[in-house]
């Protein structure tokens, strides 16, 4: 966090509460007359800890750090009412909520021991100030305003310290599941390859058509691990769209050149030569509709009918697109599959959720990333048993293009 952007969160804050310069005369004038109270209050802050064993938990130290923390919180109450109520301050305040997050102390804790301390000075400044009661009670308004300040940046801390946090659990937790995925993609094909490269090294006598068969398993399994590692480059390394106009049909015959079907899958092919040209990269276009191509063959491990179908929008799909002002066309995929259980629907796009036994569950997030870059959509429909149908969403080229 940048100590500039807490600062000047605490000039808006001090601004929301009516903070003035008066208020701040008000608490260095009661700070004399309340100095001499603070090793009682002190002394009740952490008697009170100690008599509550969840908060105490926190002070593995005993009675030794109990009396540096003693000094600490003496060093804070001095601040407190000597100002100045700068950035150095601020940070200071947003410091004590940071270490209270390393420490495991809840913060509803931190609130109550304020309001202790808001009593306990209140008191003080009743008793022991010399001034008429007006005054007093002002001091006690500019104490409160001083005080819910402190509260209000240690809180900030708090949401800040636990969401780095989050965040970071949530990074060790992806980078886990990318490891686990990984080994698990490339174990098999490494392990194909150090049998043949064992056989090659080893047999006698070994027929040329033995050799050319190893060899040629060795660069299929090459080719399976080179695919396992660009489907990582290209999910943590997506490039801005190089956009241009494209000619849907002619994309969708390129696109399943690449991608040549099975022999038990038919092919219907519904792209009218009239439709429009839509806006795209179509290097990354062809990413995402190659995937669905071979999800859907996937799907039909027996056979099956895909469809490919070019048709206008007709605000169908889940979700409306990015930017509503354009015309937009789209391309559905629809196979006769085994379908998409209802559970695994809404997950089907995530990063790193697959229904395959093989896969490391990026192919329809990568899809997903590249068709909201075209500020396009990609939504899915299914039926257990009844096929699945992918829908793109994709803006119509304008003339100027």
């Amino acid at each position: 966090m940048e100590p500039g952007h807490v600062f000047q969160l605490y000039q808006e804050l001090q601004s929301y509460v009516g903070w003035e310069d008066s208020d701040a005369h008000r608490i260095a004038a009661a700070r004399e007359a309340v100095a001499s109270a603070f090793p009682d209050i002190i002394g009740d802050f952490y008697a009170e800890i100690v008599r509550h064993p969840s908060a105490s938990r926190v002070i593995t130290g005993g009675d030794q750090q109990i009396e540096r923390l003693k000094t600490t919180l003496l060093a804070w109450l001095n601040d407190l009412f000597n100002g100045p109520y700068d950035e150095t301050f601020a940070l200071k305040r947003f410091r004590v909520g940071q270490r209270h997050v390393e420490i495991g102390l809840e913060a509803f804790y931190t609130q109550v021991a304020l309001s202790r301390m808001r009593i306990k000075l209140s008191e003080q400044i009743g008793l022991r100030l010399q001034a008429p009661e007006a005054e007093k009670l002002a001091t006690i308004v500019a104490l409160d305003r001083l005080l819910d300040l402190d509260m209000t940046i240690i809180e900030y801390a708090y949401q800040v310290e636990f969401t780095a946090r989050e965040q970071r659990q949530e990074r060790l937790l992806t980078l886990g599941k990318v490891a686990a995925g990984i080994a698990h993609e490339l174990r098999n094909p490494l392990n194909a390859v150090k049998t043949s490269v064992y056989y090659l090294l080893n047999a006698r006598n070994a027929t040329e058509e033995k050799v050319r068969e190893h060899l040629q398993r060795i660069d299929r399994q090459v080719g399976i691990s080179d695919g396992v590692i660009t489907a990582l480059s290209r999910f943590a390394r997506l490039p801005v769209p190089n956009v241009s106009p494209i000619k849907l049909c002619e994309f969708v015959r390129n696109t399943l050149e690449a991608n040549p079907l099975p022999e038990n899958v038919e092919l219907e092919l519904d792209c009218p030569e009239d439709v429009p040209q839509v806006s795209g990269d179509a290097e990354q276009l062809q990413i995402v509709l190659g995937n669905l191509v071979r999800n859907a063959c996937d799907a039909m491990p027996d056979g099956g009918r895909l469809t490919l179908r070019g048709h206008a929008t007709t605000g169908s799909t889940s979700e409306p697109a990015a930017d509503n002002s354009r015309e937009q066309f789209a391309l559905s995929v629809t196979d006769t599959g085994c379908g998409i259980r209802p559970e695994d629907l809404q997950r089907i796009m995530e990063p790193l959720f697959s229904t395959k036994t093989r896969g490391l569950g990026l192919g329809l997030a990568l899809a997903r990333a590249i068709m909201e870059r075209h500020d396009g959509e990609l939504s899915v429909s299914s039926l257990p048993g009844h096929g699945t149908t992918f829908t793109m969403v994709l803006n119509v080229a304008q003339k100027a293009e």
